[in-house]
């Protein structure tokens, strides 16, 4: 019987943007620092990441809200 995993990119239809790359480095880099909950991922952003694509300040709501829809 074979193993079956996923690859990480392909369940992906395209590449990722620019924006979603800079998103993920500054998730991960939160991740690195000890920060593991919503509201610490959230302030990381609001003071080391891109900013919110729709313009306003990064809220746990538009953060999951863009989760949900990137992993569509």
């Amino acid at each position: 019987m074979t193993d079956r995993f996923l690859e990480p990119h392909q369940a992906q239809a395209t590449p990722p943007t620019d924006f979603e790359n800079r998103l993920g480095d500054t998730i991960e880099a939160a991740y690195a620092a000890g920060i593991h909950d919503l509201d610490g991922v959230v302030a990381h952003l609001v003071t080391q990441g891109p900013a919110n694509p729709a313009g306003g300040p990064w809220t746990s709501e538009n953060f999951t809200a863009l989760m949900a829809e990137l992993g569509r």
